[in-house]
């Protein structure tokens, strides 16, 4: 098994219910942990056949988000997790949606899911 982290991907998009969060865009912060297995094969081939490709999944959440829009974290981060979790190769995940500035006094709100096979 192998663990694969993408970390910090500070994106865009509409999340809240408040008046102003529904016509501003604002930052939110992914972070995403992929468990896989990873082929022998490939590692001693060297070659990318059989190889979970984080690029796709990254390019697939980065489209997701930049284009929706969500009144709640929770949703967000729960429909995260279920794209993840569509290929069968993903073991184990987590997805942790940060909401930078979200409460006054603190630096960020954040909700964090995760799933297994």
């Amino acid at each position: 098994m192998a663990r694969i982290r993408v970390k910090n991907l500070l994106l865009r998009t509409f999340i809240g219910f408040n008046p102003e969060e529904l016509v501003n865009k604002q930052d939110v912060i992914i972070n995403l942990e992929i468990e896989v297995s990873v082929p022998n094969e490939a590692i001693e081939a060297d070659e990318p056949d059989g190889i979970y490709d984080y690029k796709v999944i990254t390019k697939q959440v980065i489209a997701y988000v930049q284009e929706g829009r969500f009144k709640l974290l929770e949703v967000l981060t729960k429909n995260l997790l279920e794209m993840i979790m569509k290929d069968d190769r993903v073991r184990w995940a987590k997805v942790e949606v940060d909401k930078p500035h979200a409460l006054r006094f603190a630096e960020s709100v954040s909700f964090e899911m995760e799933a297994q096979r």
